[in-house]
């Protein structure tokens, strides 16, 4: 693979346009990871490199919210927590057992999560009544999504905020912007691995950490200006494509590994 300013030009505008899709509604890395695959980039090596620019985009959008007065409160200590050992534990277990069945399994959650926004358009509108208290959540659905994201990772923001929704009545937009943390957290400690074995190309990395840092700071304002109404249609977009690419995967159409 022959590294070029305009190569790197196109995965910065893709990392850009990535990190503004995956502040609102996650699935990002479904543009990125391609991307970097028709780049030549190596699968596992494509891998890690997404993960490199993709917590950047996390870490970005979780500053900006943060600045705004958002993401303070002390309760989110213990899901950090609990969602970073799943994400280890994600990690450390996906090099040691068959996870195949993760190929036909994540697509169908992938379609409910989005069939269920769809049939709900008033999903996360406004506060509901918790069926999880905010240690019942920490102790179940974040180390859940962790784990997942460590063992295989698309749409990890699109489960967190869709677990808050369901489980601790919140609405989408506060939903979203908790998820923006936890992704983050489980994002550092997948790279930090990845990064140990040397798996990430830098220079790509970093062209796209640049695109990433926009994109998310452009969501994160989109966002907090009135975008909620943008956050629904992306969801159940971005749910039906990561379905499709899974499943076009599954087939041997698409070939990541």
């Amino acid at each position: 693979m022959e590294l070029t300013l305009t190569l790197l030009l196109v995965l910065f505008a893709v990392a850009m346009f990535a990190g503004w899709v995956d502040t609102l509604a996650g699935g990002g890395g479904l543009l990125t990871l391609p991307a970097l695959l028709l780049a030549g980039v190596p699968p596992v090596t494509a891998l890690a490199t997404n993960k490199s620019q993709a917590v950047i985009g996390t870490l970005t959008a979780t500053t900006t919210l943060f600045a705004k007065g958002h993401l303070r409160e002390r309760a989110l200590l213990l899901p950090v927590v609990t969602a970073a050992l799943g994400a280890a534990l994600g990690t450390w277990l996906i090099q040691r057992v068959d996870t195949s069945w993760l190929s036909w399994v994540i697509p169908v959650l992938l379609l409910c999560v989005a069939l269920y926004v769809w049939l709900t358009p008033n999903m996360g509108s406004n506060e509901s009544h918790p069926r999880q208290s905010e240690t019942q959540w920490a102790l179940t659905c974040a180390p859940a999504v962790g784990f997942y994201d460590g063992a295989f990772g698309p749409g990890t923001g699109t489960f967190f905020a869709a677990t808050g929704v369901a489980f601790r009545g919140q609405t989408l937009l506060a939903a979203t912007i908790r998820a923006k943390l936890f992704n983050l957290t489980t994002n550092v400690v997948s790279v930090a691995l990845f990064a140990a074995g040397g798996k990430v190309i830098w220079t790509i990395g970093a062209t796209m950490m640049a695109g990433q840092m926009i994109g998310a700071i452009i969501g994160s304002h989109t966002m907090l200006a009135g975008g909620t109404r943008l956050i629904r249609p992306l969801v159940i977009a971005m749910c039906v494509l990561m379905s499709l690419s899974q499943i076009a995967q599954h087939l041997g159409l698409l070939q990541l590994a």
